[in-house]
């Protein structure tokens, strides 16, 4: 294209100009001389003297008073930060409203929802609907107790007292059993998020046992607002499972081929992160678990200082530490109302089988919700919500 056109001026370039025709006005004239030309040509005339007068004499109405008023627009205030139970209430929980997830619509009752669970029973009481109000707390002793925690590298380790005493029973909350089946729940992943925290301590009863991440900030400080609620706490440790380190838990990762020593610097860090937990549990860990070196270390460090062990279930053949347990079920594998509660209410029926079961589910706001609903009628169903280390053994009892 570029080729065509430099060609087409070359081939011009020496002509002559061509001389101007002298018929190019004619038609100019002839048409000014129409009367509708001459009409639409004085209104235009008329325009611009209008506007030529009041450019050079100005504004008519600047002699006039006036007034100028600036307007600004107020800004709406900045709501507050909600907390747990504004987070986590019935009146912003729409979606988790039908725990049934098939039974249609909750009915409606004194202005709330009752929500009628897959087993029949509802989430009532008084005969007025209930809706999982932030419970009252029932304080725990103030962590560090004295006498269960030495000073380490990273921070106080748990210890054994001269006299006996042991963290995994003295940050245990007392237990006292009244003859029913016994169900226990752990809900973990806690310290990362502070609304999903906050929602677990405040609307999950001090019965439920909470487990919090290491790496969390502020943990001691979430540790102690939990335990002041109620609830006992145990820490998490990060195990190395399949696919390490495309799948990586952390750089305190307790890994399979890391050696007894490797073991017990890295639980010196995670241990020393804070005071008050009775037990640990774990997060991953399916090739640690193979790890009998690695395994070892890590049960005998516990059984030393005191501290509880309870797994997720997938530990079931490592006996060890001070005291064990291995759940029975995790709640929510699937993460949806009626699932969750489907896994509870099989929870209810192995505890009403073997006369107590332990459950663990992670703090997703579903889990966090259908638990505390869920939890609400257990008494009139015939079972006892226990605390999770009520469920643990001593080896060889």
């Amino acid at each position: 294209m570029f080729a065509k056109r430099q060609s087409a001026l070359a081939a011009t370039a020496g002509l002559a100009p061509r001389p101007r025709s002298r018929m190019g006005m004619k038609p100019v004239v002839a048409a000014l001389k129409k009367p509708p030309v001459i009409a639409g040509l004085a209104g235009l005339f008329l325009l611009t003297t209008s506007a030529l007068f009041l450019t050079v004499l100005g504004d008519p109405r600047a002699g006039s008073p006036s007034a100028r008023v600036a307007l600004e627009r107020e800004q709406a205030a900045l709501a507050p930060a909600p907390s747990g139970f504004d987070a986590f209430s019935s009146g912003a929980m729409g979606p988790y409203q039908n725990m049934t997830g098939a039974g249609g619509d909750p009915a409606a009752m004194g202005g709330e929802a009752v929500i009628t669970l897959p087993d029949g029973a509802s989430v009532a009481g008084g005969g007025a609907a209930y809706s999982a109000p932030v419970h009252a707390a029932s304080p725990l002793a103030r962590a560090p107790i004295a006498g269960l925690s030495q000073p380490g590298p990273n921070g106080p380790l748990p210890m054994i007292a001269p006299d006996g005493r042991v963290p995994a029973q003295a940050y245990a909350r007392p237990f006292r059993p009244n003859g029913k089946p016994r169900v226990a729940l752990i809900v973990g992943g806690l310290g990362l998020n502070a609304v999903t925290t906050r929602a677990a301590i405040e609307r999950l009863p001090p019965e439920v046992t909470l487990s919090f991440v290491p790496y969390a900030e502020n943990l001691q400080s979430w540790i102690d607002q939990a335990r002041a609620q109620g609830h006992e706490v145990m820490l998490e440790m990060p195990m190395e499972p399949t696919g390490y380190p495309n799948n990586d838990p952390g750089p305190y990762t307790l890994l399979a081929d890391g050696g007894p020593d490797d073991v017990q610097a890295k639980m010196e860090w995670l241990l020393g992160r804070a005071t008050g937990y009775f037990g640990v549990t774990n997060y991953l860990g399916d090739r640690f678990a193979a790890s009998d070196a690695g395994m070892g270390a890590f049960l005998t460090i516990l059984r030393q200082r005191g501290i509880s062990f309870l797994d997720d279930g997938s530990f079931q053949r490592r006996p060890g530490a001070w005291a064990r347990a291995s759940a029975d079920r995790i709640i929510d594998q699937t993460q949806s109302p009626a699932a969750i509660v489907s896994a509870l209410n099989g929870l209810e029926a192995q505890a009403k089988l073997r006369g107590s079961a332990l459950g663990t589910g992670f703090s997703y706001p579903v889990t966090v919700e259908a638990a505390a609903r869920w939890s609400a009628g257990l008494e009139q169903r015939g079972l006892q919500l226990a605390p999770a280390s009520a469920m643990t053994m001593r080896p060889g009892r």
